[in-house]
């Protein structure tokens, strides 16, 4: 019985991590509240020259043809901030977010905390194509990780609450605390153990709780579709290859463009005002294509908008945000898809069978976001946090699948990686259970081990073990059945004078070996071995007794990795089905 053995990993330290996370989450709440502000604000300044909070739309504007002018002036103040301030607030958010996880140990700046929603308020506010998520989540994270620093955690922690803060703030924005976790999962931790998604999950219900104070209850953009027919899912097929296809066409487009931008005579601190130029012409061409377009959105969804009509709006509007976020400046990416994903569901609406036209835009809106991200189960419980349309669910699993495969098997890395990697560092997205994780110490050990009692002179150890005829670099010396210590050529040197093998170790009475539990997994014994620049570890029954049970090596350690390749690569048939035969009678 291995009653030693437990699924996932004790840690004292949880409670306190999640005490953080809450905070963290309340925090992230109102930094999403000030961010919307900022937005509200400086939309107001720009378009209609009020100083006001109030929520109105871009496309509501009357300055005819000197809208051009507006997002030009925001992307020379956010070109200004960037370049003075830090250059950590261009681009969209998750992708920085991403690489202070995996390369930078969870560290932000307090300058990003600061700057990332203020430059975003300006650029969204001046008409950029931008929705809200992108910035929260990296100011969110810079919230987390600033705490953080404040106290003794680790990096595992200090991510832990980073992305505790970027969930909790989109979770703020949206009203979508079970999307923001599997976005956290699928985005952000890379890994799934219980330390770390605990704590963001309580993050992202404590900011859910919150967020009800502040905007109130209820879906974004609620709606109810029929259920679905069987001659769906054969449209849920058709949907979810062209959402893929929308979803790499527009990450190709957007990267040729950046290269484009990259050889221009020109700092990229001038890059976001050329941008905003572009932003500027498809406003003044089509108004209802600037901003963060929740509105259009909803209109989108509820058939509300002609299909002419939507066709131009998303023309315009996927030109000018491919166009703004190539040119470097601060913005999110999940509304624009929403809204160009939402745009093909419209057109596709009006022919695909089996169901009313209103489900084609959700299903679009979220095969194209999960295929664009590279996380499907983000997309489709993120569809239905927006609109709480449990009918939808089926259709949504089916096509956000199909829009997923075709992307992974297309493109090579996703929007979010592949920024990442034009900075030097690659990105491997695929996780499983490491073998070492699987196994555990009694399942690799040599149990049969060669030892040295503790009562032996000196001279007969070098004579016998270290002489010529050395089959390994330290023995374990043991009294009575019970570890002393390992002895190697190092230890008998610095035991000069000493009498026997349990002499070598009599001042190292404060310093206990290190030693490997039966129970423990491979993972941990691995790592004790690299920490300490060892090649082998004593195995002990347990600490009280320190009684010798055997000896785990690096080259024990190698048999899970065997076991696994040949469970990847090693392919066998254990059944063959053979035709009947037939007797023929005489």
């Amino acid at each position: 019985m291995n009653h030693h053995k437990r699924d996932f990993a004790v840690n004292d330290r949880l409670l306190r991590i999640c005490g953080l996370a809450a905070v963290i989450g309340g925090i992230s709440t109102l930094a999403a509240v000030v961010l919307l502000a900022l937005i509200h604000l400086f939309t107001n300044l720009f378009f209609f020259r009020t100083f006001s909070i109030e929520d109105r739309s871009p496309a509501l504007n009357t300055l005819g043809a000197w809208v051009i002018v507006i997002p030009v002036i925001g992307g020379l103040i956010v070109g200004l901030m960037a370049r003075f301030g830090s250059e950590k607030i261009r681009g969209h958010g998750i992708p920085e977010a991403i690489e202070a996880i995996l390369f930078g140990k969870s560290r932000m700046s307090p300058k990003v905390a600061v700057l990332k929603p203020l430059s975003s308020g300006i650029v969204i506010g001046s008409g950029g194509p931008f929705g809200a998520e992108g910035p929260i989540i990296m100011t969110g994270g810079a919230l987390g990780s600033l705490i953080a620093q404040c106290i003794d955690v680790t990096a595992a922690e200090r991510k832990t609450l980073l992305v505790a803060g970027a969930a909790a703030g989109m979770t703020a924005v949206f009203g979508t605390p079970v999307a923001a976790v599997l976005l956290a999962v699928e985005l952000l931790l890379f890994e799934w153990r219980p330390r770390s998604f605990l704590p963001v999950a309580l993050a992202c219900a404590v900011a859910g709780f919150a967020r009800a104070l502040v905007f109130g209850t209820g879906a974004l953009f609620p709606m109810q579709t029929q259920p679905p027919e069987m001659i769906s899912l054969l449209s849920c097929l058709v949907a979810g290859l062209l959402s893929g296809a929308l979803a790499s066409g527009l990450s190709a487009a957007l990267y040729k463009l950046e290269d484009a931008f990259g050889k221009l005579p020109l700092h990229w601190m001038w890059w976001p005002a050329i941008g905003g130029l572009v932003v500027g012409i498809g406003g003044f061409i089509e108004p209802r294509a600037l901003g963060v377009g929740y509105d259009v959105i909803g209109d989108l969804l509820h058939q509300h908008i002609a299909i002419k009509i939507a066709l131009a709006i998303l023309a315009v509007k996927a030109v000018i945000w491919v166009v703004a976020l190539a040119s470097g400046t601060s913005g999110g990416v999940l509304a624009p898809l929403l809204m160009l994903g939402a745009g093909l569901g419209t057109a596709l609406g009006a022919v695909l069978p089996g169901h009313d036209a209103a489900l084609w835009p959700l299903v679009c809106m979220a095969a194209t976001l999960g295929a664009t991200l590279g996380a499907p189960l983000t997309a489709i419980v993120f569809a239905f946090g927006l609109t709480h349309d449990s009918n939808a669910l089926l259709p949504l699993l089916a096509a956000t699948l199909v829009a997923h495969g075709f992307s992974a098997v297309v493109m090579r890395r996703s929007i979010m990686t592949e920024k990442i990697a034009r900075r030097g560092y690659h990105i491997y997205r695929e996780y499983g259970v490491d073998p070492l994780e699987r196994h555990h110490v009694d399942e690799v050990m040599t149990r049969d081990v060669r030892t040295i009692d503790a009562a032996t002179p000196l001279s007969d150890v070098l004579a016998q073990h270290f002489g010529p005829q050395q089959a390994h670099r330290a023995y374990p010396v043991v009294r009575d059945g019970a570890l002393v210590g390992m002895l190697d050529r190092a230890a008998l040197v610095a035991a000069s004078g000493a009498a026997t093998a349990g002499d070598a170790f009599a001042r190292q009475t404060d310093a206990p070996p290190v030693v490997a539990l039966p129970g423990e997994p491979c993972r941990l014994a691995a790592t004790r071995l690299a920490v300490h620049e060892l090649e082998r570890l004593p195995v002990v029954s347990d600490m009280a007794s320190m009684k010798l049970v055997g000896i785990v090596s690096r080259s024990d350690l190698v048999k899970p990795a065997r076991a696994h390749f040949d469970d990847e690569h090693q392919r066998e048939r254990f059944r063959t089905f053979r035709r009947a035969q037939v007797l023929k009678k005489p």
